[in-house]
């Protein structure tokens, strides 16, 4: 009978495949589970395809709920990437969830958050990947932060984050835009 004739991926297929799979986003895993789709052509796929925070923002803002009391969340979180040797953003950082250092691709999420109707829509993201843009997880918050203040113009009061990004610049750039931010401050002594 022989195989099934490979098809083409879609940005669609693509993204449908990361909001369902809640347990592995590799490639071979995805190929695994499509008829007619194969690790090479979801390679390529991937190889040309280029897939910016804009697309995100794009699909997201008018399914967006606005309000005034609304949260912007910073966070970071790294895709383990330990058998990985040949991506070009992989690189040894602490990951909180493993409470150590792994290879791994940064990723730094800006995520919006409606607290009256409890729903939430990731708005932004960044790939940390200093040695190709020579940005700081800090700097990739901080542009965000901008971004979101000058060209999506959603309504916030709060901006939550981590003590990673508590600061000064950044507090003063959210109180100059007269937001109010609250995240764990670091010990000291």
């Amino acid at each position: 009978m022989g195989r099934p004739k490979e098809t083409p991926v879609t940005r669609l297929d693509y993204c449908q495949y990361l909001l369902s799979s809640q347990i592995n986003f590799t490639l071979t895993y995805f190929a695994e589970h499509a008829q007619t789709v194969t690790h090479d052509v979801i390679n390529r796929y991937l190889k040309n395809e280029q897939l910016r925070p804009r697309i995100l923002w794009e699909h997201v803002k008018d399914k967006l709920v606005p309000s005034e009391h609304g949260y912007l969340v910073f966070d970071d979180s790294i895709l383990d990437k330990n058998y990985s040797k040949n991506i070009d953003c992989v690189r040894w950082q602490y990951s909180g969830n493993a409470h150590r250092i792994i290879r791994g691709i940064g990723l730094v999420n800006c995520i919006y958050i409606n607290p009256e109707t409890n729903q939430y829509w990731s708005i932004d993201y960044r790939i940390f990947a200093p040695d190709s843009d020579g940005k700081s997880k800090m700097d990739h918050v901080q542009d965000m932060l901008e971004h979101t203040l000058k060209h999506k113009q959603i309504l916030f009061k709060f901006v939550l984050m981590d003590t990673w990004y508590a600061s000064n610049k950044m507090m003063l750039s959210i109180s100059d835009a007269e937001k109010i931010f609250y995240c764990p401050v670091k010990k000291i002594g």
